[in-house]
């Protein structure tokens, strides 16, 4: 977790690594819940404990999250179609020329 001797400072090392890692924890942490959820099915918020009154795992909460999922998308396509200098920059925007370099970008040696 240190990492090697490329990056001489231990707090950028632990940052990359940590971050590097991240995603894997995540999606760990999304199959646990997974199978435990299909383990246990979901209680009846009321406190009624019959087998009768728990939501079985495959139909209710696969279609769930097959609509958010759905939903997800459809506001992310609808910004990037649509609206797209909401989520980033106008420069990304400005026709490239290479003979000119763009005022946002400075060279860390002007710094």
């Amino acid at each position: 977790i240190w990492g090697g001797f490329s990056v001489n400072n231990a707090t950028l090392n632990r940052f990359f690594s940590l971050h590097f890692l991240l995603p894997f924890i995540l999606a760990a942490l999304v199959i646990v819940h997974l199978v435990s959820l299909h383990e246990h099915g979901s209680s009846n918020p009321l406190g009624i404990s019959a087998n009768t009154d728990r939501l079985p795992f495959h139909p209710y909460f696969v279609f769930k999250d097959l609509v958010t999922i759905f939903v997800f998308f459809l506001v992310l396509t609808i910004f990037i179609f649509y609206i797209p200098n909401v989520l980033g920059h106008s420069d990304n925007y400005i026709p490239a020329n290479s003979i000119q370099t763009p005022p946002s970008i400075v060279p860390e040696w002007l710094l």
